[in-house]
């Protein structure tokens, strides 16, 4: 199975593709730029919103539903938010359809246009302002924290699975509060919430800071970023948390009476992350033998394969396996299918990224012993059946710590400094990764260092140092440095 997938040295793009198929996550539909994400696929996009709108909770918020249509007057309103997201929005004009004459098929009634258009959800600010102006009216309303799970559709023409798709599926916080500290805070809280899950249960460093005004997201007076770095050296954004200000509650007129009486608009944020995680989990860890999961995100963490076949002494320790495992809170199967070989199955656990494949055969049984492999560096281990449970238990905690260990070594050591613009086109060109540059702080620089080069700031760091420079393109004095890379 594994000779079916394209090195990555190769060509990195096809070995992506060829890993979303193999492993059974997700495939091309018949809509355009639309997928289709398969049960295996959907299983591990699970355990990611599972583990997420739990964090979400502990932090105080509660899950509602807005509508999938906004109406087009609404997107209006805010000048940033509809110039941002007017050339992917796709718009319903009509609601009928009807026989064709002359045989001709269904076409759409021309009686039946909309006197308002609707646009499919690109994002939920609008619609949900809109409504959160009659749920407002006190300081006793505040703060109001909710989000949405949900799917959105950005009408994309060059797409890619998970990663660039029409359609995706999302989280999106949006919350009101009584004052601009308090809406920064959350801004800011979201933003690690996103890194404490990246980083803990994703095995997947990232670094967090801001975006310039160029990449901000449409309308926010802030954005804050969580920025990973792939394996073919590319960045990839994985997280944003918006700070936006009074612009939406201005926008719907949201207005509350505070503790002294006296009438204000509210403070804003919004905040999401996608199935593109999905995209970055792929690339921060597989290899050219399929995919690679960590195990606190892995559907199956844990494979009990009888060699060659079952027997009733094979069956009876692994199903003893199975329980003490079980005890652990750790996923399990037992195949018990006797229409494939071994061979077969080892190949297939492996592309799937099953973190710990357990292999029992008579002849290591007689020695009261199991064979345990795990699937980030393919060691195997021949361990007692008394031991199994306990060894499986502490190795899936070895695995998740060494795959974030190996992804933090790749990017700390794709972590660059540039003084001067040939030294910052050869690391982007020779190394990849992220470089950090001083830059003179204007959109035009910015817009003119990713037009030679495709390279855009992914984030100005959290932990920025002052430190006077010269900009590397404009030559013009810069108060810091920033991040910059090729991303997805």
């Amino acid at each position: 199975m594994a000779k079916e997938i394209t090195e990555r040295s190769e060509d990195y793009s096809r070995w992506y593709n060829d890993i979303v198929k193999k492993a059974g996550l997700a495939e091309h539909s018949a809509v355009r730029g639309c997928m289709v994400i398969k049960p295996y696929g959907y299983a591990i996009w699970e355990k990611i919103q599972s583990q997420l709108d739990k964090m979400f909770k502990e932090t105080g918020h509660v899950n509602a539903y807005f509508p999938l249509f906004i109406p087009k007057s609404f997107l209006s309103r805010e000048a940033a938010h509809v110039e941002g997201f007017a050339k992917e929005c796709a718009v319903v004009t009509h609601y009928r359809l009807m026989n064709g004459k002359d045989g001709e098929g269904i076409v759409v009634d021309p009686e039946a246009k909309l006197e308002e258009e609707l646009i499919v959800r690109p994002t939920s600010e609008t619609i949900i302002w809109n409504t959160y102006r009659d749920w407002i009216n006190s300081y006793r309303d505040l703060p109001l924290l909710i989000n949405q799970w949900a799917n959105v559709v950005r009408w994309e023409m060059r797409t890619r699975l998970f990663l660039r798709t029409a359609e995706f599926l999302w989280q999106e916080g949006h919350t009101a509060h009584a004052t601009e500290k308090e809406a920064i805070e959350e801004a800011q809280l979201m933003q690690r919430v996103y890194a404490e899950f990246a980083e803990q249960h994703m095995a997947m460093p990232v670094l967090q800071g801001s975006k310039s005004v160029n990449e901000r997201f449409a309308g926010a007076v802030e954005t804050y970023t969580i920025e990973a770095l792939m394996q073919d050296g590319k960045a990839l954004q994985a997280g944003t948390s918006h700070f936006l200000g009074q612009n939406f509650a201005k926008a719907f007129d949201v207005k509350f009476l505070n503790e002294k009486n006296q009438e204000s608009y509210v403070w804003a944020t919004s905040w999401g992350v996608s199935t593109r995680l999905m995209g970055a989990l792929i690339m921060s860890h597989s290899d050219d033998d399929g995919l690679v999961l960590p195990p606190r995100l892995a559907p199956t963490q844990v494979v009990i394969v009888p060699i060659p076949k079952p027997s009733p002494a094979i069956i009876e320790v692994a199903n003893r396996i199975k329980d003490g495992l079980g005890e652990n809170g750790i996923s399990i199967k037992v195949d018990l299918d006797e229409k494939k070989r071994p061979g077969f199955k080892f190949a297939e656990y492996e592309m799937m990224g099953i973190p710990v494949r357990i292999g029992i055969g008579m002849r290591d049984l007689e020695k009261g012993v199991v064979e345990i492999a795990r699937r980030d560096t393919k060691e195997k281990k021949l361990i007692p059946v008394e031991d199994s449970v306990s060894y499986v238990v502490n190795l899936l905690e070895e695995i998740q710590q060494a795959l974030f260990d190996r992804a933090l070594q790749f990017r700390n050591e794709h972590i660059s400094s540039a003084d001067d613009w040939d030294q910052f086109v050869a690391l982007l060109d020779d190394k990849g990764g992220f470089v950090s540059a001083h830059w003179d702080g204007t959109g035009e620089t910015e817009t003119r260092i990713k037009e030679l080069t495709k390279a855009t700031i992914r984030c100005i760091p959290n932990d920025q140092k002052q430190e006077e420079g010269i900009c590397i393109l404009s030559g013009n004095p810069s108060q810091g440095r920033v991040i910059f890379a090729r991303a997805y």
